[in-house]
């Protein structure tokens, strides 16, 4: 008789929508599916792309006062599981508990302080206090982070559950960058945006400037242009944010010839990867980061702040440079190192050989290893008949 799957639920608000969270979860959720010792049910409240390996459950959320939104999402998740047999849950959202948790963030109370400089909101003390509930919740029994940043924070806020702790890194799937042609793509993305085929261009990305530490770029890239006129710099700004703003900054700091912004680029993004020599992103946090890990695909060095998880797969001098974002000499100095051809070329093939050694197949291995070991440990916990609670959906998810 064929041993039956597991039943794995697997907890998401987004599933295969536009963000690195996102995207994270869909890559590694449809090659657990694919799996045929998994039957992966994904919770969510909206999808895209639907697979036929993948079952789909809406989950409820309110949208409306925000504070309710992720409270909702997980009481309609708490009551699903309460009401279906599942072997293991796997959440990469906040709720009241589950047997695994991906963290793609750090504890929300420091984000909120230490990140975004503000107050705790109503919103804010909510999704903290869900967050420490489920970390205390005795059925969970693995935590994986997405970099030894993460885990770091979450040692700091945390003590007591660091032993459940693993680093799980995000994959990449090189092939679309090997797929295309590059010089094509510098022809037309450098001509589009008014680009010398001859000019060093720094490539940024990011949702959000302010966070991904735009400005610190701008700085440094400035004392570069100054200290090598000639080199034809450019930085080229991918992404979401207040362009006026930054406009303005460059601008100030006398460079507003040599920045263009791209905006938002919907599809192909890796035909900017591959218009650009270099990547730079220095972000006042990151989790992980993984537009880094698309830059070394498309064969680009990256100059990365301390603060960015994806500080993990860069080696000094060998394939980017991990810098101070505060010290605008120093990042300038970096910058400059790479307009080397000589340089640059050794740099950027080794960036490619470390993301070509991140797959998505590793990080999903990883993880299937995971599921096998909490289903099949001497410390497993039943989450359906919780060690404090005589069902799943009692005293769990109050607040």
């Amino acid at each position: 008789m064929a041993k039956r799957s597991h039943k794995i639920a697997v907890v998401v608000p987004r599933y295969g929508l536009v963000g690195g969270g996102e995207r994270f979860v869909y890559e590694l959720t449809e090659r657990l599916a694919a799996d045929p010792r998994f039957e992966c049910h994904v919770l969510a409240n909206r999808w895209s792309d639907p697979s036929g390996s993948v079952a789909f459950h809406k989950m409820h959320r309110i949208g409306f006062p925000r504070f309710l939104s992720t409270w909702s999402f997980a009481r309609s998740v708490d009551r699903f599981v309460h009401d279906h047999d599942f072997d293991l849950v796997h959440t990469h959202e906040r709720i009241f508990r589950a047997d695994l948790f991906t963290m793609h963030s750090i504890p929300h109370p420091l984000w909120v302080r230490d990140v975004r400089r503000k107050r705790m909101s109503l919103y804010d003390r909510v999704l903290g206090r869900i967050e420490q509930q489920l970390i205390y919740y005795p059925g969970l029994r693995r935590i994986l982070a997405v970099s030894s940043l993460a885990r770091e924070k979450f040692f700091d806020y945390f003590p007591d559950a660091s032993p459940l702790v693993q680093v799980v890194h995000p994959g990449i799937d090189t092939h679309p960058y090997e797929r295309i042609d590059r010089e094509a793509c510098r022809r037309e993305v450098r001509s589009r945006f008014g680009l010398d085929r001859s000019d060093t261009v720094i490539l940024f990305a990011g949702m959000n400037f302010h966070i991904k530490g735009l400005d610190f770029l701008m700085a440094a890239m400035a004392m570069a242009c100054a200290q090598r006129p000639e080199s034809g710099l450019k930085l080229l700004v991918v992404g979401k944010g207040n362009i006026r703003k930054y406009q303005n900054m460059a601008d100030g700091f006398g460079i507003s010839d040599d920045v263009r912004f791209a905006g938002v680029w919907e599809k192909g993004i890796e035909q900017v990867y591959l218009a650009a020599d270099l990547f730079a992103m220095l972000s006042r946090f990151d989790t992980f980061g993984l537009v880094v890990l698309e830059a070394m695909a498309a064969s680009l060095p990256v100059v990365i702040s301390q603060t960015v998880g994806a500080r993990d797969l860069v080696v000094e001098g060998q394939n980017g440079f991990v810098v101070d974002r505060t010290d605008s000499a120093a990042v300038a100095g970096r910058i400059e190192t790479l307009l080397n051809p000589d340089v640059r070329e050794p740099m950027a093939r080794n960036a490619w050989a470390t993301a070509a050694a991140c797959s998505w197949e590793q990080a999903a291995e990883t993880t299937a290893c995971a599921y096998e070991a909490l289903l099949n440990g001497p410390d497993r916990v039943d989450p359906q008949i919780p060690p404090r609670s005589t069902h799943w959906n009692e005293g769990g998810n109050t607040l």
